[in-house]
């Protein structure tokens, strides 16, 4: 066989088979690749009312229509209605539900957050020392902030893959409120484990393009496996009622007022100070402000409300979540805030309900902020910067002159909603996606080493 000849064959016949029998080799079958099994760990589950433990409880019950096998492991409801404890151990949906066993402490003091945090993440370890064994990923949340850590230990310990979902920043929140200082050697510590977390999970899910941004800076290793996966709300669960057809409109006196809702946690994080102040520019008009919720700011709203004598609001405790429908219905305009420190550390849920409501909306946050991108993209209300509490009154002013301009806006903002596919069935998709892909990231490295071997 001629030189040219013995080239021709070796490029035609010999390589492409080698090549796919290492294809073959390095590229997991069907058959390697495992039924998701997932736990997940989460500070707050129903029936607590956080709004953070009401997503993942959507989440799973999507996944599990979808065939993974879940468990969660939970604490003790803190912010519930009826009852301060709950069962160790239940199902629901074919979802396992377990419970640490100890009552939360304190659960609306700052202490008593940050020692339920820690005791809850001490059982956390315990848990996961038990229930490795069945499960093959964990999807962890930033309920407490450090609960990722867990993830970490685990795969250090069983090789345990986990993608972590990043619903707040820390310690970027904590330096951000003054609470410590960008310098103290706890802040250099925090950021120390969340790079080691980050770099080791199999994947990272945050809820907005800015929060990437934050994660990058710090770790800019980990910007490949960063997913970015809205929030959500269920349009077949909170609909659009009239406010003459909805009994919480009417319970509440609030059928012949154009009514101001804002609608959930009022910590640190939000701006409570603009809507205070346009309030007071309409006080004399027949426009009511109902806050829903609690919060760290609450009591300090209605101390304020109450030296100033303002007679236009309305403070309502959490409601439950069979309640949310008709409450998050009987306003005429819904308003979003976030305070100007924390832009892109923290993540307001509220927006995604609030666009299902089919109600205009009105969010106070600062000029960079990715809220105004989407509520640009939804034509479904107005934005304001912190401190514009002229521009918010002259809006709400404007919503009350002429409600089919409002009526036009909330219809925009449901159908936005949809369109963005910002519901429970489609973010359960991607969510699925990340975890299928870190099983088979985890397997692929498995397959590799014992090829090595």
């Amino acid at each position: 066989m001629r030189l040219n000849e013995l080239n021709e064959w070796i490029n035609q016949q010999l390589l492409p088979s080698i090549s796919t029998e290492l294809d073959a080799r390095n590229k997991p079958s069907v058959k390697t690749q495992k039924s998701i099994k997932l736990s997940v760990l989460t500070q707050f589950f129903p029936p607590d009312y956080a709004a953070t433990g009401q997503l993942i409880e959507e989440l799973v019950k999507q996944l599990g229509k979808q065939g993974v096998e879940i468990e969660v492991f939970t604490s003790q409801p803190g912010y519930a209605f009826s009852s301060h404890t709950a069962s160790a151990v239940e199902w629901a949906d074919q979802i396992r539900i377990q419970r640490s066993r100890t009552a939360q402490l304190w659960p609306g003091r700052i202490r008593g957050k940050a020692v339920n945090g820690i005791l809850y993440t001490l059982r956390a370890m315990l848990y996961l020392l038990r229930a490795w064994r069945r499960n093959n990923i964990l999807l962890i949340t930033t309920a407490p902030p450090f609960l990722p850590v867990i993830g970490y230990l685990g795969y250090l310990l069983f090789r345990l893959p986990y993608v972590c979902v990043l619903y707040d920043l820390y310690p970027d929140i904590a330096i951000a409120l003054g609470v410590i200082s960008k310098r103290h050697w706890l802040v250099r510590l925090w950021d120390g484990i969340n790079k080691q977390v980050w770099l080791k999970a199999k994947g990272i899910i945050v809820l907005s393009p800015v929060m990437k941004q934050h994660v990058v800076a710090h770790c800019p290793e980990v910007a490949d496996k960063i997913s970015i996966i809205h929030s959500w709300a269920n349009p077949e669960a909170i609909v659009p009622i009239a406010k003459r057809e909805n009994w919480f409109a009417w319970k509440y006196k609030l059928v012949n007022k154009f009514t101001v809702l804002y609608s959930g946690n009022m910590g640190r994080c939000h701006d409570m100070d603009t809507m205070l102040e346009a309030a007071k520019q309409l006080q004399d008009e027949p426009i009511e402000f109902v806050c829903i919720g609690g919060g760290a700011k609450r009591e300090e709203l209605i101390t304020e409300v109450n030296r100033l004598g303002l007679n236009n609001f309305t403070f309502l405790p959490y409601q439950d979540q069979q309640v949310l429908p008709y409450s998050l219905t009987a306003c005429d305009l819904s308003l979003v805030s976030v305070d100007a420190t924390t832009e892109g550390l923290v993540v307001p849920s509220k927006f995604y309900s609030a666009l299902a409501s089919g109600r205009p909306i009105a969010v106070i946050c600062s000029q960079t902020s990715y809220l105004r991108e989407l509520m640009a993209e939804a034509n479904c209300g107005g934005t304001f910067d912190n401190g514009d509490s002229q521009g918010l009154a002259q809006f709400i002013r404007f919503l009350n002159r002429d409600p089919q301009i409002g009526e036009q806006m909330g219809k925009a903002g449901r159908q936005y909603l949809r369109s963005s596919h910002f519901t429970p069935k489609v973010i359960s998709q991607q969510y699925l996606h990340i975890l299928e892909q870190a099983l088979l990231s985890d397997e692929i490295i498995a397959i590799s080493q014992s090829d090595v071997k």
